[in-house]
């Protein structure tokens, strides 16, 4: 038996005890989170938007598989959030439809959720009418045309039945049902989004995209809550870093009793983990701020600028002299003063070990914590 064929379906239950203290744990990190940013300029708070909701764009389709260019989804948040980015990159329809789900899921968050809204959603996520080879239905409910709506693993002659939906001729009344809840419910926000998460998700009202827009939900849920139209943290960067538990929590759910103290649970676990990944991310954001700042008035040629950008953010490995010539595609002397200008500037300073290893590494302005 199914969650929906439950006789008190769709009678939610939990116990609050259970949650408690979970629930005070991730309040009080994101009132920690919110303080630290509510301090920073408006400049910092933008770049900190931009690679949040890129990560939210990247990770929760890459939960479902569907792999997105970094570079693009980051272009195509700044495109829309109005952010000048150094060198864009060009964006399909496809990439800008996800993006704007997103966007629309947190700028709007105190909007109703409507039917036509998550039409929308859906159709921003597959604008050519197909996931992948395969024509679906975009912007309505699913029809079940081609059988019931199935959660499958397993190669063929192999298959395992994780999940099957209730039938397509009840999908428009569940649906009304968990949207009257979703407007009118009042609810702590954070176990309101992990119970509309599992709702959204056991309906399955789409062809396909339903574990997307159900994290869309989510994330305009979880920022109703924060009363704020952005959020720094991901929750589903952290789902994917917990993907094989996510996937047990949503099945022994679906397969259980109304009571979904245990799915609450993991869901609030999750959270916590992801607002304390966010904090690192952010410090990052901050770091990068404060050395531009102390670097404002530093004159830098383009070569310069560029590994500087690179050593900020994801820098795999030492920096080394001939590194810098490859990935600058300039002599090795050329890189030599390029460096050794930086030294003397106080930007980069040598480490210690010298002769073939010699590399060099950014001086991060120091700040009182």
């Amino acid at each position: 038996m199914y969650i929906y064929q439950q006789p008190d379906w769709p009678t939610w239950t939990w116990d609050d005890r259970a949650l408690t203290s979970l629930i005070s744990n991730v309040r009080h990190l994101q009132g920690q989170l919110l303080g630290r940013v509510q301090w920073a300029g408006f400049p910092i708070k933008l770049e900190a938007q931009l690679e949040i909701l890129a990560l939210d764009v990247l990770t929760s389709n890459a939960i479902e598989g569907n792999h997105l260019d970094t570079d693009e989804v980051r272009s195509s948040v700044a495109k829309q959030l109005g952010v000048e980015l150094t060198n864009p990159r060009s964006t399909t329809h496809y990439v800008d439809g996800v993006v704007e789900m997103m966007i629309d899921a947190t700028r709007g968050f105190d909007q109703p959720i409507t039917e036509e809204r998550l039409f929308g959603w859906h159709s921003c996520l597959f604008p050519t009418g197909r996931s992948g080879l395969n024509k679906i239905t975009v912007g309505a409910w699913r029809t079940d045309e081609d059988g019931p709506m199935q959660v499958i693993s397993g190669g063929m002659g192999r298959e395992r039945v994780h999940f099957e939906a209730p039938p397509a001729a009840q999908v428009e009344d569940e649906m009304r049902r968990l949207i009257l809840w979703v407007n009118t419910c009042d609810l702590e926000p954070l176990i309101k989004s992990a119970v509309a998460h599992l709702w959204c998700l056991t309906i399955h009202p789409f062809d396909d995209g339903n574990g997307r827009v159900a994290r869309a939900l989510s994330d305009l849920l979880l920022t109703r809550s924060d009363q704020v139209p952005f959020r720094f943290y991901s929750i589903s960067a952290q789902i994917e870093r917990q993907k094989k538990g996510y996937y047990q929590a949503l099945e022994i759910a679906q397969r259980g009793t109304l009571d979904v103290t245990s799915w609450v649970s993991w869901y609030l676990s999750c959270l916590e983990g992801a607002l304390l990944n966010s904090a690192q991310l952010l410090e990052r954001v901050f770091i990068r701020a404060r050395f531009w700042e102390a670097h404002r008035e530093t004159p830098l040629n383009e070569r310069q600028r560029h590994m500087l950008k690179l050593l900020l953010g994801d820098f795999e490995g030492k920096l080394k002299t001939s590194k810098w010539a490859k990935i600058c595609k300039c002599s090795h002397d050329t890189a030599a003063r390029d460096i050794n200008d930086l030294i003397q500037r106080g930007v980069l300073v040598r480490e210690e070990a010298g002769g073939r290893s010699t590399s060099y590494r950014l001086v991060l302005p120091s700040y009182p914590t």
